[in-house]
């Protein structure tokens, strides 16, 4: 029993200072728009504001794009909140919206709302059905449809379960216009509201906040590249440059395609934090988590069953196996209380609680992630741990590889 509390207590602490290191870094580099200086070399860097003052000069032309698939309950409030979170006239701003041949009711939910709010800026496209012959994932193929009909000097492609902020599409494009970027990919308010949500979704944000820092993705110098798929802003010349969705075609991770394909044609790629521009809910029930997430953690690893098998030995050691250790150092505790070793591993015990309780603290303060039910966490890890196995084989088998209903095998 001693030997495997002891196992326990090495593994979360390990795992716990180990990301701790890193998750700091990384907070304190998603906090701001970090502008590194032009000589590599140096270790410092500059940083402005997270939105900084809007240019006296006008800002070029935006087309917002929204690929909808089955989004009956999303989309009406997504495309209401981008026509009201910007004072840009048409044609300067353009919203977009591709129903890409959708069972449910949203195509038609679309078609109502244009009649009713007559807006000339809002354009909407039925998508036609994918190419015979021709593999397409995901929103490849509605993204591929409409990119061509649009105008905009930048193209911003944002899902149906996102809502911007007043002012947000000025505030980031401002940005991307100063900085010169080619792809400026944002992080958004992350929402949680059902018990799901809560239990994985602030597991993997921490996850992906410390093996995507905003310090390496936005190196040049640095192979590592990430895309958020919810909030991808292209300058237009850089999107055609590297083919746009119609050049990944097959791949279902195109998120972070899109951006490593930017980043290896030597165009500018920003990775930031936008969380007073805008808010994303991602899922709102176990089931499409579940599907939502084991559907792309395999891929988004690039098929490599190492870093999958080590991103869940990772999520155990950092969320799970604290609580592990917690829950046995109380039981052995409880059943010999007069020995003082077991006294010991719950003082350690409690001691990686307390790390992970700060871990949660930083997220709410440089993410805007609530730590509220944090004490949950324990199981968020287990959960949370699955994924990757579970991803590997629906990946490499197709057994059950949909996204809401669509199969997805290639």
């Amino acid at each position: 029993m001693e030997k495997i509390t002891l196992g326990l207590i090495l593994v979360g602490f390990s795992g716990l200072f180990y990301y701790l290191k890193l998750l700091k870094a990384a907070l304190n580099g998603l906090a701001e728009f970090a502008i590194q200086e032009s000589d590599c070399s140096q270790a410092e860097s500059q940083t402005v504001p997270l939105l900084p003052p809007l240019p006296a000069q006008p800002l070029p032309s935006l087309s917002v794009i929204i690929p909808a698939y089955n989004e009956a309950e999303n989309i009406q409030a997504c495309v209401l909140s981008v026509l009201e979170s910007s004072e840009l006239p048409a044609p300067q701003l353009e919203v977009w919206v591709v129903d890409d041949q959708s069972s449910d009711e949203t195509l038609a939910i679309l078609q109502t709302l244009q009649q009713q709010l007559g807006d000339p800026r809002l354009r909407i496209l039925a998508g036609a059905p994918r190419p015979q012959g021709e593999t397409w994932m995901g929103k490849n193929w509605a993204c591929a449809q409409v990119a061509p009909l649009t105008k905009g000097d930048y193209l911003l492609f944002i899902d149906a379960d996102v809502r911007l902020d007043r002012g947000g599409l000025e505030k980031t494009l401002a940005f991307a216009v100063s900085q010169q970027t080619d792809l400026l990919t944002c992080w958004v308010r992350l929402i949680c509201d059902c018990w799901a949500e809560w239990l994985v979704q602030p597991v993997i944000a921490l996850m992906f906040a410390v093996a995507f820092d905003a310090g390496s993705v936005n190196d040049p110098q640095n192979p590592k590249a990430f895309g958020v798929g919810p909030f991808m802003l292209f300058r237009r010349s850089a999107y055609e440059q590297v083919g746009g969705h119609r050049a990944i075609a097959a791949v279902i991770v195109e998120d972070v395609e899109l951006a490593r394909r930017t980043k290896q044609s030597g165009l500018k790629l920003w990775l930031a934090t936008a969380h007073d521009c805008g808010s994303l809910r991602m899922y709102r029930s176990f089931g499409a988590l579940w599907e939502g997430w084991t559907k792309n953690w395999y891929l988004g690893t690039q098929c490599n069953p190492w870093v999958n098998l080590y991103s869940a030995v990772s999520i155990f050691a950092v969320f799970a196996a604290p609580w592990l250790v917690a829950g046995l150092a109380i039981v052995q505790f409880l059943i010999v209380p007069n020995q003082i070793g077991y006294g010991i591993n719950f003082l350690l015990a409690l001691g990686l609680l307390g790390i992970q309780y700060y871990i949660r603290y930083l997220a709410e303060i440089k993410m805007q992630l609530s730590a509220r039910y944090w004490w949950w966490m324990g199981l968020g890890g287990l959960i949370t741990t699955l994924i990757p196995f579970v991803s590997w084989f629906k990946t490499e088998t197709g057994w059950g590889w949909t996204w809401r209903g669509r199969s997805l095998v290639r």
